[in-house]
C-alpha cells in the first residue's frame, strides 16, 4: 500500500506510525507507524499518514492514506483515521476529517484501494462514500464503508484541488512491488517547493542500514565461500580470513540461508493482483510441477467452466486462463486449486469514467402526483448512486418509501407513484465521473375533508413562496374572516377554519411591489364522505415487448415487488396459469406488505416458467395484471455426437443440437478431444463454432482418440456431451497387389489377389469387387465415365472372390479396392477384359498322398476323407464299394465344385474294404480306389501250456488268437505269478514268437503263466492263462514234512473298521475308508445305492493289506447316497455301509480345504481325509 507522500513526488514506502501531535514535527513512538513531516511548518505543502499492519480481514492488512493539497499554503493536518479491523462478511468503516480553513475552495476527494484502484466506480455496489461539511469549523468529514472483510486491501483517500498536470506510473512484473509516482504542478503563485522528500529520507536510512550490515568488513567473495561451506568449516574459514566477530557472521549466514518453502504443485503462482480495463482481455498464468496434475479455476468460490468468455490453455507446464471482454462482473477473487494446494489473486476491472449527459432538473409537484426524475449517462448499464439529502437510496428501502428505480438504456429514472411531503428534498446522482443535483419541491394541495356537524373543519394550503398571498372562496364567494371563520398565513402555509360544511375555494394572488409569483387557482371539492377508491396495480417491467415479461437465469433469486393502491386496502391474489398460489413459505412464496405484494423465488428452476397473474380486489372493484416469467438456463448437452470419417491425421465430427436450448438461442459449440485413457482434454476451438460438422486435424495416426462437444448460449456452457466411441485417425490402404483371374464359367468369374503393400495402423476391413461391362458408360457431372457395378455389398476378408450372375459372352473388366475405417483405397484393375465363357477341362482326381495306401482307423473313430478334383464344367461324382453304391445310412457324401467329402461318424469293422471314386464330365471320366481298414484289439492267445521245466527254466508255448482284430499281431506280452501270492510280473514284452523260455525262477516255487496278444490297437483285453504250472524243485534234496496237524487259518470276512457317515463339500475330493480281515483273501465290491461301482474314472478303489479306500474325485450333489463295501470269500461275506452327504461350496467349514469333518462312533473328531481340489486323497 502507498506510504506518506509529498506534493511534488509520491512513492510507495513502508508504512509509518502517525504522530501523537500533528503540530509537532517529532514523531511519537507508536506500534502503528511513524508520522512524517516534510520540512518546517511554514514550508509544509501536504500531510500524509499511513497506519501500519492492522488486521484487515482474511485477505491481509488494510492501509489507508489521506492527503490534502493546497495551492497557497498547507492546510491543517487531517485527523488520523482509526485503523480498521474487519471480519469476513462484515462491513468496514473508515472515517477521516480534514481541516479546510486554509483551502481556497472545495477540494476533490478520491478513494483508492491498494495503489491504483479508484473505488468511485464501485460506489453503490460494494462501497459507499459520503462527505459532510461543518460550516462553523470548516471541517470536512470523510466517511467510507465497504465489504472489505472478505477481500482486504489498501484504501487511499487523496484530496486535492486538481493540481495534477501529469501522472506517471511504473510497475515491475505482476506480483512484485508496484510503485506509483505522481508529479504535481507548482503553485500558480510560485509557492516554495517541497524540501527533503520522503524518497531522500528513506534512501539515507537504507544507506545507513547497508553500512551497518557491512561493518563486519567481510568481502563478498568470502560470503559466497561461507554460504557453500559446511558448518564444521566455519571456524577454519574465519581464522583464515581474519574474521573476529563470529557471532555476527553466524547471524548473517542464518539470514542468508533461510529459503522459502517451495510449493510441491506450483513452480510459479499467480500474482497477488491484476488490473484490466473494462472491455479488454487478461490472462492469468500459473506454472505447475507436473503437467498431468488436475487443475481447477474458481471465481468467488464458484468453479469456472470453459466458454467463449473463459478460455483454458495448456502450454507445457503452464496453465493459462484467458478472460475475454472483461466486465464489472469479472471484478472478483480468483483461485487455482491443484490437489491440496491453492493460490489466490484478485482482479480489478477499471471502468472508464461515466459522464452525466443530461443532469437532473428541479421539479415542483403536489402531493399524490407521479414524479419521474431522470438522468442520462454516457455508458449503458453503468452503476449510479442516488442520494437524498446526503443519504443513499437503495432498492432494499424502496418498498418503505414507495419509490423504485428503472433503467432504460443510458437513462436512469427514479419514480414516485404518489409523492408525499416526506419525499421532498435535495436529490443527487453520483457516478465515478461526475454528479448532478436537483430539488424536488412537494406542495400540499387542498384535500377533501369530511367532518361531523358542529365540529371544526380546518383547510390547509401550501404555496411556493412566503410572499405569495391568497384568498379563500366558498361557492364562488370570497370568504372573509369572522367569529366562525379564521384565516391565517404562517410561512408558506395558508389556513382556514370553518364550522359548517361548504365548498370553499382558494386563489393565490401576487403582492404588488414585491414581484409576481404565478400560482394557478386551486379549487376545493365539496366536503362530503370519501368515496371508495378502486384498486390499482402499479406494475412496471423492463421488457421491451408489449406484454409484461421478466427473464431470470436458473439458480438466481427473483423478487417481484408490486405496488398496490386502493381504498379500502385491496386484497391481492397470485395465480400461476389458472391455479391460485398462496404459499408464504418455501422456495417460492408470497410476501404481503401494506401497499405492496411481493412474489419471491429463491432459486429459479425451469418448472417456474409460466404466466403469473396478480389480482387485487376491494368493494370498489378489481384490477388484474399479468407477468410472463421466462427462466433461462444453460443448454442441454449436444446429442448424437459421432465421428463419420477419418483420415491419416484428421477426423470429421458431427452432432445434433440439444433438445433444450436453455430458453436462449444457441451461440455455438465448444469442442474438446483427448487420447483414450488420458484425463487431459484439449480444446479444439476458442471461439464458438456455429456449424454442426467439425473437422479435427493435427492428430497422430494409430492413436485412439475421444471427442466431446459443449453447447453455448448467452447464459453459459452446457455439460459435456457423451464421449464419442474411440476412433483412430488412419489413412486408406494402398491398392491390392497382383490381381488375376483364377477361374471363369458361363456366369461366374473367380478372382484372386494379394494384400496391399501399405496397410497402415488402421488395418484392413476387407475388399470390394467391382466390374464394368465393356461398352456400358454413363454421364457423371457432365463427363462420360465407365459404369462400375459392385459385386459385393459387404467387404470380404479373404483375398479371393467369385463374381456370379454375369452375362455369358460379355467382356468385363474387374477391379478390387481395399476398405478400412478411413475409406476406400486406390483400385487394382485388370489390364485386359475377361470374356465370360466356360472352358471345358478334363476331369482329374487329385488323390492325397496318405490315401494312396491303405487308410487305417480304429473302431469308433470317425472317417473324414477330403479328396479334391478338377474339371469343367462341374463333374458328376460317384462313390461305390464292391461295385455297388455306398450305404447312405452310414456314409455321408458332400460334393462341391472342387472336392468331395467322405464322412462316417463312428467307424465299424464292416466299413473296411475298397471304395471307388468316379468323376465324370460327359464321356470323360477319372477314377480312384481308396482302401480303408477299420481295426480293433485282438483276442487272447489260445492253448497256453508249460511244455518243459529244467533247472530254474520253463518253456511256455501258445497258439495265436482266433480274432486278430483285423490287424496283424505285432507281438505278445508274457507274465508270471507265484502260486502263493498270485502277483503277476512281466517277463517278456513285444515277443514275436508263440513260445518263450522263462529263466531265473526260484527253486521251490510253483508258477503260473499268462500271455496277452498285441496289434495296432494295443494289448488284448483278456490274457491266455496256462493250464498247468511249472514247479521248480531242488535237485538232490528231498523234503520230508513233519507230521503235525496244520492250523486252519481260514476265516470268514470281518470288518475291523466300519464305514463312517461322511459330509463333504462339493468340488473337493473325498475318501471312504474301512479295514477288513479274512482268509482266503476276500473279494471286495464297492456299491452305491446297492449298485456295483465298476470301471468309473470318478472312483478309485484301493486295497492295501486289508485297508480299503474308495476315493471320489470332485464329488457333486449327484454323488450323495448310501455307499456299501462287501467282502466275500468261500467262508462267507461281510457288509459295511455309510451315508455320504455332499453340500454346496458355501457350506464349506472355515478351515483349510485339506481338513474335513469326520464323525466316528466314539464321538466327533477331525481327520485329514479330504484334500485340495484336484489332488488325490489318502489316509
Amino acid at each position: 500500500a502507498p506510504g506518506p507522500f509529498c506534493p511534488q513526488t509520491q512513492e510507495s514506502r513502508p508504512p509509518a506510525p502517525p504522530p501523537s501531535d500533528p503540530g509537532v514535527g517529532t514523531p511519537a513512538p507508536s506500534s502503528l507507524g511513524t508520522w512524517h513531516r516534510a520540512t518546517a511548518l511554514s514550508r509544509r505543502r501536504g500531510w500524509g499518514w499511513t497506519p501500519g499492519s492492522q488486521g484487515g480481514g482474511a485477505g491481509g492488512s488494510n492501509f489507508t492514506v489521506l492527503s490534502v493539497e493546497s495551492k497557497d499554503s498547507c492546510p491543517a493536518p487531517p485527523s488520523r483515521p482509526t485503523p480498521p479491523t474487519s471480519h469476513p462478511g462484515k462491513d468496514t468503516v473508515i472515517v477521516a476529517k480534514v481541516n479546510g480553513k486554509e483551502l481556497q475552495g472545495k477540494p476533490t476527494f478520491k478513494w483508492i484501494k491498494g495503489k491504483w484502484l479508484e473505488l468511485g466506480s464501485k460506489s453503490g455496489a460494494r462501497f459507499t462514500f459520503k462527505e459532510s461539511h461543518d460550516p462553523a469549523s470548516n471541517v470536512r468529514t470523510l466517511w467510507g464503508r465497504g465489504g472489505m472483510g472478505a477481500r482486504a486491501g489498501g484504501c487511499t483517500g487523496p484530496a486535492s484541488q486538481k493540481a495534477y498536470s501529469a501522472s506517471e506510473k511504473e510497475s515491475d512484473t505482476a506480483g512484485g512491488w508496484r510503485r506509483q509516482r505522481e508529479t504535481l504542478t507548482s503553485s500558480p503563485r510560485g509557492g516554495p517547493a517541497c524540501s527533503p522528500t520522503l524518497r531522500e529520507v528513506v534512501e539515507e536510512e537504507n544507506k545507513k542500514k547497508k553500512k551497518d550490515d557491512d561493518d563486519l568488513g567481510i568481502p563478498p567473495e568470502v560470503w559466497e565461500l561461507l554460504k557453500g561451506a559446511k558448518k564444521s568449516e566455519y571456524e577454519r574459514i574465519a581464522f583464515q580470513y581474519g574474521i573476529t566477530d563470529l557471532r555476527g557472521m553466524l547471524k548473517r549466514l542464518k539470514k542468508a540461508k533461510v529459503e522459502v518453502k517451495k510449493s510441491a504443485a506450483f513452480t510459479k503462482k499467480l500474482d497477488p493482483a491484476y488490473q484490466v480495463d473494462k472491455g479488454n482481455k487478461i490472462k492469468l498464468v500459473v506454472e505447475i510441477s507436473d503437467p498431468d496434475l488436475p487443475l481447477k479455476w474458481f471465481k468467488n468460490g464458484q468453479e469456472i467452466k470453459p466458454s467463449s468468455k473463459y478460455v483454458f490453455e495448456n502450454v507445457g507446464k503452464k496453465r493459462i486462463l484467458t478472460i475475454n471482454k472483461c466486465t464489472l462482473a469479472d471484478d472478483a477473487a480468483y483461485e487455482v486449486v491443484v490437489k491440496d494446494e491453492k493460490c489466490f489473486t484478485e482482479l480489478f476491472v477499471r471502468e472508464p469514467p461515466v459522464l452525466i449527459i443530461t443532469p437532473l432538473e428541479d421539479q415542483q409537484v403536489f402531493v399524490g402526483d407521479r414524479v419521474e426524475m431522470s438522468v442520462e449517462v454516457s455508458e449503458e448499464g453503468a452503476q449510479v448512486m442516488w442520494m437524498k439529502d446526503g443519504v443513499e437510496m437503495t432498492r432494499e428501502d424502496s418498498y418503505k418509501a414507495q419509490y423504485r428505480f428503472k433503467k432504460d438504456g443510458k437513462r436512469h429514472i427514479l419514480i414516485y407513484s404518489e409523492v408525499t411531503l416526506e419525499d421532498k428534498g435535495r436529490y443527487r446522482v453520483m457516478t465515478n465521473g461526475g454528479q448532478c443535483e436537483a430539488d424536488l419541491i412537494v406542495l400540499q394541495d387542498i384535500a377533501d375533508l369530511t367532518v361531523k356537524a358542529s365540529e371544526q373543519a380546518e383547510f390547509k394550503c401550501e404555496v411556493s413562496d412566503e410572499k405569495v398571498t391568497g384568498k379563500w372562496y366558498k361557492n364562488g364567494v370570497e370568504v372573509r374572516p369572522s367569529k366562525r371563520i379564521t384565516i391565517s398565513h404562517i410561512g408558506r402555509c395558508l389556513g382556514s377554519w370553518f364550522s359548517v360544511a361548504a365548498e370553499p375555494c382558494f386563489l393565490a394572488e401576487p403582492l404588488e411591489g414585491i414581484g409576481r409569483a404565478q400560482l394557478p387557482s386551486l379549487k376545493l371539492p365539496r366536503i362530503s364522505a370519501l368515496p371508495p377508491e378502486p384498486p390499482k396495480i402499479h406494475l412496471d417491467c423492463s421488457g421491451k415487448t408489449s406484454e409484461n415479461a421478466i427473464v431470470v437465469v436458473a439458480g438466481n433469486k427473483l423478487r417481484l415487488d408490486v405496488s398496490i393502491t386502493g381504498e379500502p386496502p385491496p386484497v391481492a391474489t397470485w395465480l400461476k396459469e389458472d391455479q391460485v398460489f398462496s404459499a408464504t413459505e418455501g422456495r417460492v412464496r408470497i410476501e404481503q406488505r401494506e401497499g405492496s405484494s411481493s412474489f419471491l423465488i429463491e432459486s429459479a428452476e425451469r418448472g417456474d416458467e409460466g404466466r403469473y397473474t396478480i389480482k387485487v380486489t376491494n368493494p370498489a372493484g378489481e384490477d388484474v395484471a399479468s407477468i410472463f416469467l421466462r427462466v433461462v438456463d444453460v443448454p442441454d448437452p449436444p446429442e448424437a455426437v459421432r465421428v463419420t470419417s477419418v483420415g491419416e491425421d484428421w477426423a470429421v465430427l458431427v452432432w445434433e443440437p440439444p433438445k433444450y436450448d436453455g430458453g436462449q438461442p444457441l451461440t455455438g459449440y465448444l469442442l474438446e478431444r483427448k487420447k483414450k485413457g488420458s484425463q487431459r482434454w484439449m480444446k479444439l476451438n476458442f471461439e464458438v463454432f456455429t456449424e454442426l460438422t467439425y473437422e479435427s486435424t493435427n492428430m497422430i495416426e494409430g492413436v485412439l482418440y475421444e471427442m466431446r462437444v459443449f453447447a453455448v448460449n448467452a447464459i453459459g456452457v452446457s455439460q459435456p456431451s457423451v464421449n464419442t466411441k474411440p476412433f483412430m485417425p488412419i489413412a486408406p490402404t494402398s491398392e491390392p497387389q497382383h490381381l488375376m483371374v483364377e477361374d471363369v464359367t458361363d456366369t461366374t468369374t473367380t478372382l484372386k489377389w494379394r494384400p496391399p503393400d501399405k496397410i497402415g495402423a488402421g488395418g484392413i476391413d476387407g475388399y470390394l469387387v467391382e466390374y464394368c461391362v465393356e461398352g456400358q458408360r454413363r454421364e457423371v457431372s457432365g463427363a462420360v465415365a465407365d459404369e462400375w457395378i459392385p459385386a459385393n455389398t459387404e467387404p470380404v476378408e479373404r483375398c479371393g472372390f467369385t463374381v456370379k450372375n454375369l452375362p455369358t459372352g460379355a467382356k468385363i473388366v474387374f477391379r478390387v479396392v481395399g476398405v478400412n475405417i478411413a475409406g476406400r483405397s486406390q483400385p487394382a484393375t485388370l489390364t485386359q477384359p475377361v470374356t465370360i465363357r466356360e472352358i471345358v477341362e478334363q476331369p482329374k482326381i487329385r488323390l492325397p498322398r496318405h490315401l494312396r495306401e491303405t487308410y487305417v482307423r480304429k473302431v469308433g473313430e470317425h472317417l473324414n476323407l477330403v479328396i479334391p478334383f478338377q474339371g469343367k464344367p462341374r463333374p458328376q461324382v460317384v462313390w461305390t464299394k464292391g461295385g455297388a453304391p455306398v450305404d447312405a445310412s452310414r456314409v455321408h457324401v458332400r460334393t462341391s465344385d472342387f472336392d468331395t467329402v467322405f464322412f462316417v461318424r463312428e467307424a465299424a469293422r464292416s466299413d473296411s474294404g475298397e471304395y471307388e471314386l468316379g468323376v465324370q464330365i460327359e464321356n470323360m471320366k477319372d477314377t480312384a480306389t481308396i482302401r480303408i481298414r477299420v481295426v480293433e484289439k485282438a483276442g487272447p492267445p489260445e492253448h497256453v501250456m508249460v511244455k518243459e521245466v529244467w533247472g530254474t527254466n520253463a518253456l511256455v508255448e501258445w497258439q495265436p488268437p482266433k480274432d486278430d482284430g483285423n490287424s496283424e499281431i505285432t507281438g505278445y506280452l508274457v507274465q508270471k505269478a507265484d502260486k502263493k501270492t498270485m502277483e503277476w510280473f512281466t517277463v517278456y514284452e513285444h515277443n514275436r514268437h508263440t513260445c518263450c523260455t522263462v529263466s531265473d525262477l526260484i527253486m521251490g516255487n510253483e508258477y503260473y503263466f499268462r500271455v496277452y496278444s498285441e496289434n495296432f490297437c494295443g494289448l488284448s483285453d483278456l490274457p491266455g492263462v496256462s493250464k498247468n504250472t511249472a514247479r521248480i524243485v531242488k535237485t538232490g534234496i528231498t523234503f520230508k514234512p513233519f507230521e503235525y496237524k496244520e492250523h486252519d487259518f481260514r476265516m470268514a470276512p470281518k470288518f475291523l473298521t466300519p464305514l463312517p457317515d461322511r459330509v463333504v463339500v462339493a468340488g473337493y475330493a473325498a475318501a471312504l475308508n474301512c479295514a477288513v480281515r479274512g482268509h482266503p483273501k476276500p473279494k471286495v465290491v464297492w456299491m452305491k445305492n446297492n449298485m456295483e461301482i465298476r470301471e468309473d474314472p470318478k472312483f478309485l478303489m484301493t486295497n492295501y493289506q486289508g485297508v480299503l479306500t474308495l476315493n471320489i474325485r470332485r464329488p457333486s450333489p449327484f454323488d450323495a447316497g448310501t455307499y456299501s463295501c462287501r467282502a466275500v470269500n468261500e467262508l462267507g461275506e461281510a457288509l459295511a455301509e455309510c451315508k455320504l452327504e455332499v453340500r454346496g461350496e458355501d457350506a464349506r467349514p472355515a478351515l483349510h480345504p485339506a481338513f474335513e469333518p469326520l464323525r466316528a462312533p466314539g464321538g466327533p473328531c477331525w481327520a485329514g481325509l479330504g484334500s485340495e481340489p484336484g489332488r488325490p486323497s489318502g489316509l
